[in-house]
């Protein structure tokens, strides 16, 4: 997701309240993003706005007010909001941009707001293969290409032929893989871009063998993850040759708690709220984790989740 930095300007609500009769999709006011996360904590959002479709998005960004920052959120995976909240506009992606179809042999588009796993699942259907490796990734297609989501050994951005992008101006573009600085979990574009959909080059396959191979994937996963607690997935990148979850667990941080915050008993690079976490607790048991694991191997961790929005 693309984000723009936090600030203190407050937005102006009269004309945000204007802008209103001209969308097809929902704006809402003081949203609390706990409802919109998958850690199920985060204050309210000054504006949220959910897009009918592509069009509609244009629209909302030609209007807006253009002092009022930005934040691009899907299914809320990967990604902790503060308590305090996000002065700013949240536009939400998750079942809105929700487009899939084969455009040409073999290609398959994509709305950002589609969740990587019904991406595998269509593909599939449709005896197309290569991005079966997306019904491990808890998040959507917008997400998965700011920050190359991978699972079991796969990457987002090895399958992409072309992305479509939408500037600060509602303008639409194409552009592609070669106009991107991509690496491990980390994509660098176009400033004041985002990504709205993206096109996938496939092969053929055979549909019982890809939904087969989705199947055992998607057991390797509820096997090894909390698939069943409030969480963002993996907490930290891991790191060259090595991997976050084992740094962590070596220090014995497995079941390591602060609040309702607490450290995966089932996958230790996860920390899930068991029921009362705020952000706090979560933000400062990430640091915790960091801080100890620097400690005892002299390896610092570089962060996955996102943060944004401001603290109590």
């Amino acid at each position: 997701m693309s984000r723009a930095a936090a600030t203190t300007i407050s937005a102006d609500v009269t004309n945000m309240s204007e802008l209103a009769p001209l969308l097809k999709g929902k704006l809402l006011f003081n949203e609390p993003m706990s409802k919109h996360t998958s850690w199920r904590v985060g204050g309210v959002a000054d504006y949220y706005f959910k897009p009918k479709d592509i069009n509609d998005l244009a629209v909302f960004l030609k209007n807006r007010e253009k002092y009022i920052p930005l934040y691009w959120v899907g299914l809320g995976s990967n990604l902790l909001v503060r308590d305090g909240g996000i002065r700013g506009a949240v536009i939400m992606t998750s079942g809105m941009l929700s487009e899939i179809s084969i455009i040409e042999e073999n290609v398959l588009r994509v709305e950002a707001g589609v969740a990587c796993p019904k991406v595998a699942r269509f593909s599939a259907k449709n005896d197309l293969t290569g991005v079966e490796f997306l019904s491990g990734i808890p998040g959507t297609v917008g997400g998965a290409l700011k920050m190359n989501a991978g699972a079991f050994g796969a990457e987002t951005w090895d399958k992409v032929e072309s992305v479509e992008t939408i500037d600060s101006t509602g303008t639409l573009h194409i552009r592609m893989p070669e106009e991107f600085s991509v690496s491990y979990r980390q994509v660098i574009g176009l400033k004041n871009e985002w990504f709205v959909a993206a096109r996938f080059k496939l092969v053929e396959g055979d549909a019982e063998t890809a939904l087969a191979d989705i199947k055992v994937l998607l057991e390797k996963r509820n096997a090894t993850q909390p698939t069943n607690q409030p969480s963002c997935g993996s907490v930290f990148r891991n790191p060259p040759n090595d991997y976050a979850a084992r740094l962590i667990e070596s220090c014995g941080l497995k079941g390591k708690s602060i609040g309702g915050a607490c450290v995966s008993e089932k996958h230790a690079n996860f920390i899930v709220n068991t029921g009362d976490a705020t952000a706090a607790d979560i933000e400062q048991l990430i640091q915790l984790v960091g801080d100890t694991v620097e400690q005892q191997h002299g390896v610092k961790l570089m962060q996955e989740a996102h943060v944004i929005g401001d603290a109590l």
